[in-house]
């Protein structure tokens, strides 16, 4: 079995960098806490290759290879995204992979700083059993997908960015009689009112208030 993971993440650049953020931490600070939950999510994902073989693949926007490697190491793989919507650049990132014959294949962002190794690792185990395993998150998308067959009827007409994300993809799976392993609920630090929950503070991110 070849397990491969792949990572959503864009480079953090301020003003480009979880724009619905900025109105509330500033360009600075939304950039800041992109970064420091890409590092988190990556050194989980480091954690989890140190006791379970897997290749790793950053899936970037914005900056180029040479800064991606600077800031995460130039140990991984790494491709930027193709143009289109989520979707298209999650399938065809997905179709890549395939191509490249890995098997057993999770995709995963960096919004969601409570993904632990346990998580991951019961990722690839409901992955043997299942034709398809998702992490819903709280705010009615997915932090985590994994595929052991490319399906592109996953990533056309979903309303990608609402909140019927996850239960729009469920439905797919339905018609297509695919088996679902599902992970805990998760949450996505996407909108202002997710930031109370994340373990970063306001020097951390740079910002210092008015």
């Amino acid at each position: 079995m070849d397990k491969h993971l792949i990572i959503f993440t864009r480079y953090p650049e301020p003003g480009k960098t979880k724009t619905r953020l900025i109105p509330v931490v500033g360009e600075i600070g939304a950039a800041n806490l992109h970064r420091q939950m890409t590092e988190k999510t990556l050194k989980t994902v480091r954690k989890l290759q140190n006791v379970d073989p897997l290749s790793i693949e950053v899936r970037f926007t914005g900056g180029n290879l040479d800064v991606m490697q600077n800031w995460l190491g130039s140990d991984l793989i790494y491709d930027a995204q193709s143009f289109g919507d989520l979707g298209n650049r999650m399938g065809k990132a997905f179709q890549m992979a395939f191509y490249e014959e890995k098997t057993h294949i999770i995709m995963i962002g960096t919004d969601c700083p409570e993904l632990t190794v346990d998580i991951l690792s019961q990722g690839f185990k409901l992955l043997q059993d299942h034709d398809i395993v998702l992490g819903p998150a709280k705010d009615g998308g997915y932090y985590l997908m994994g595929l052991k067959n490319y399906i592109p009827e996953l990533f056309n007409n979903i309303p990608w960015g609402t909140a019927t994300v996850f239960d729009t993809t469920i439905k797919i799976c339905e018609s297509l009689n695919l088996s679902v392993g599902k992970l805990p609920v998760l949450l996505d630090i996407d909108r202002p009112e997710d930031l109370v929950f994340t373990e970063f503070s306001n020097e951390q991110l740079g910002y210092y208030g008015l």
